[in-house]
């Protein structure tokens, strides 16, 4: 399904600017040219309130939230609420998530209609972690490094689970990263401490978002649609002799005009997960030679690491894992890859196993405007039950 888009540049350009004493922003977080979130907050020198509104898998979910500070720029209490992108409160859910933070602790409070479940959790000067796209609460953080507190791992209690941790760290320059979110974004703020950008470059989540003014969060929302799944799983599969059966179980992301290769998408050095969302496995039932790397039959995840001076394609051992757990221990082996030009762009990152005869065959890989891919012999024997 292909993304909604909004127009929300020009209304961006036509944002008025908030008052010195209320800072008004907006964040909209985009993937390359597609809009997946907003957020909108307005903080004050005793609290900040906000609301983002995002578009994923089958629904467009809204999230509204309320601070209050101490004199210290710490946290006393929070509110969080979920809600249904027309306002509504979805069923089965909480009307309301409170927070309240003490010099020792934090307590959960989960507001339904006919009970208040409550859950305290000993912690010195804990903060709250809140979902993905909601970022305007770091300006919290920048203020209490700007004051030499220590922010690099603060303990911090989200809508659900136990107590994790949130913090800053330099990244360079002028941009920290953030740690203990779901994403460790790149955020970078201004003298005042005011967010400037987002940046998911590096992580999974691939979105960027730039500040702006004030937006109709509420109007936009009812105007979004959602997202649909997200790089659809595919299978690619090459026969080689009788029983002979080499398969590649892939996601397959997006360009969406992103840079590729060296790029936003698959940064240079990095090791890259060969897709989305689940490992990318490797399922063989014949034993695999790829240059000086032997794979007996079974199963692995494959992982890709391209530099300046090549491209790299890592057979691990490891099974069964996100494509995020990667584990150079478990490495079988480094072969090296081939790139060439696609004939033409290539949208939606596409694997094949193509068999050349019972014995070879080869392992493509092309996205963009590029292909790298690394040739293979299949020794043709008895087979070999591929593992689970």
């Amino acid at each position: 399904m292909r993304l909604f888009v909004t127009t929300l540049a020009t209304a961006l350009l036509a944002a008025t600017s908030a008052s010195a004493s209320a800072q008004q922003a907006s964040l909209v977080y985009r993937l390359g040219k597609d809009t997946v979130a907003i957020e909108q907050y307005t903080r004050t020198a005793t609290g900040m309130t906000g609301e983002m509104v995002q578009r994923s898998g089958a629904a467009v979910a809204r999230y509204q939230y309320t601070i209050t500070l101490a004199k210290n720029g710490r946290p006393t209490t929070a509110s969080i609420k979920r809600l249904n992108a027309d306002g509504s409160l979805p069923p089965n859910t909480p009307s309301d998530t409170r927070f309240t933070v003490t010099a020792d602790s934090i307590v959960r409070e989960a507001v339904f209609a006919d009970s208040t479940p409550r859950r305290a959790f000993a912690a010195k000067q804990a903060m709250i972690n809140f979902p993905t796209f909601i970022y305007g609460p770091t300006e919290l953080l920048a203020g209490l490094a700007k004051s030499k507190a220590a922010v690099d791992s603060i303990p911090a209690l989200g809508l659900a689970g136990n107590l994790g941790f949130t913090g800053i760290v330099p990244a360079g320059g002028d941009s920290v990263r953030m740690r203990g979110g779901a994403y460790a974004m790149i955020l970078r703020f201004d003298a005042n401490n005011t967010l400037q950008r987002v940046d998911g470059s590096y992580t999974t989540n691939k979105s960027i978002a730039t500040r702006g003014g004030a937006l109709d969060i509420a109007a936009i929302a009812k105007s979004m649609k959602p997202t649909g799944t997200l790089s659809l799983r595919e299978t690619a599969r090459g026969a080689f002799g009788q029983g002979g059966m080499v398969i590649v179980d892939y996601g397959r992301p997006s360009v969406r005009d992103r840079t590729v290769w060296g790029g936003a998408l698959v940064p240079f050095d990095t090791v890259w997960r060969t897709g989305a969302n689940d490992a990318t496995h490797l399922f063989t039932s014949r034993t695999l030679t790829m240059g000086d790397v032997v794979v007996p039959p079974g199963a692995y995840t494959l992982f890709v690491q391209h530099t300046r001076t090549g491209t790299w394609l890592l057979v691990n051992k490891q099974v069964g894992q996100w494509g995020t757990i990667y584990s150079a221990a478990n490495d079988l082996g480094r072969v090296p890859m081939q790139m060439s030009a696609t004939p033409s762009h290539v949208e939606e990152f596409t694997i094949v196993v193509r068999a050349m005869g019972p014995t070879r065959g080869a392992i493509e890989m092309s996205w963009g405007p590029s292909m790298v891919s690394v040739p293979f012999t299949a020794t043709v024997g008895s087979a070999t039950a591929v593992r689970p």
